[in-house]
């Protein structure tokens, strides 16, 4: 396996003007597996109005749903490498092409270092001080992702997005924020307090609800609003996403094991593990309870594999749950074993991972 010198949320910039996300933690030995987050506008331009970032005299357009993808199958493919687990091409950096490396840790630090320049950036500070001062976890575990990386956020419309080091420091995070979302004084709330946060917004999944799904977000306890009103007149969204610490990370990419799909299944089950919930991948360890369609042999799934923004931290140990997407058989020189893998595929919005609270 090979040592990475990159993780999950670190960003590359080509010489293009593509700027891709590393996705998690699991990589070929010369190329990095990523997520294609901006292009700039000499390559791609979008009319969709959330898509703009404008920043050192620079124009970027942020992609939404199968942008990036469409994008470099077109005209980059250099940007697909091989997933010899999978037998597929998929959207990746190989180390040869990187132009420049921006990480969430060392541009925090930078910012603190300078001081504040604009409202948002003073907020950003004060955040990073209740969170820090009351949880005890060190700012130097923290990191700023999004639009505060790569210097084109907006003073008055872009929101405040951190990255939080190592399991321990996260669990810390989520203990905190619970308090600090019962304290009307703390300035801190939960985003998910009710589900007109989803007003307006289109919902495509099938088979989870906007009730479920905002029920599972508010106990997560990592999305929230700041209220500085008092300072920059508006209330922003403020968010501690979890990423490991390097020690915590095991790069389990194996060109050696073999991934293959057994068919589309849904399962009750329990869940045995969740320990590597809050991140990307997020692994839980299950017991089935019952194959309630597709492929009888999913009796025997130990894991659920999602690489799914919205399953991140979704279900926890001891919790009844239900489960639907790819059945896959993992076939290694350890051994063989069956996981139910949630991902980006043509059946993307018929997937599910919900606990049975009702």
């Amino acid at each position: 396996m090979a040592d990475l010198n990159l993780r999950d949320r670190d960003a590359i910039q080509t010489e293009e003007g593509i700027i891709f996300r590393v996705f998690g933690y699991n990589h070929p030995q010369t190329s990095y597996i990523c997520d294609a987050e901006y292009a700039n506008s000499k390559i791609f331009n979008s009319t969709d109005p959330r898509a703009p970032r404008e920043g050192k005299n620079e124009l970027f357009y942020k992609f939404y749903n199968d942008e990036g993808l469409k994008l470099i199958t077109k005209k980059y493919p250099q940007y697909l490498v091989n997933q010899e687990m999978l037998g597929l091409k998929i959207v990746g950096v190989p180390e040869k092409l990187i132009g420049k490396v921006r990480q969430p840790q060392p541009r925090l630090q930078e910012l603190l270092k300078k001081g504040p320049t604009d409202q948002l950036l003073s907020a950003m500070e004060r955040v990073l001080d209740i969170v820090s001062n009351k949880s005890g976890v060190s700012k130097m575990s923290f990191g700023v992702f999004g639009s505060m990386l790569h210097d084109f956020h907006h003073p008055k419309y872009s929101d405040i997005d951190f990255t939080i080091y190592g399991k321990a420091q996260n669990q810390k995070i989520v203990q905190t924020m619970a308090q600090l979302y019962a304290d009307p004084s703390s300035g801190l709330s939960n985003e998910f307090t009710s589900e007109e946060v989803m007003s307006g917004k289109r919902w495509l999944f099938r088979d989870f609800t906007i009730p479920d799904f905002v029920w599972h977000q508010r106990r997560k306890m990592i999305y929230g609003f700041y209220d500085d009103r008092a300072h920059s007149g508006r209330i922003i969204k403020a968010e501690f996403e979890p990423v490991k610490a390097w020690e915590e990370i095991r790069n389990e990419y194996d060109p050696d094991t073999k991934i293959t799909q057994r068919g589309w299944v849904r399962l009750k089950a329990r869940v045995t593990a969740d320990n590597d919930a809050p991140f990307i991948p997020s692994v839980y360890g299950i017991e089935p309870l019952e194959v309630l369609s597709g492929p009888k042999e999913a009796i025997e799934a130990i894991r659920i594999f999602s690489y799914m923004e919205e399953f991140r931290q979704q279900v926890q140990r001891d919790e009844t749950i239900i489960v639907e997407g790819n059945l896959e058989k993992v076939a290694s020189l350890k051994g063989n074993y069956l996981q139910v893998t949630l991902t980006y595929c043509s059946r993307y919005y018929e997937q599910v991972l919900r606990a049975l609270h009702s």
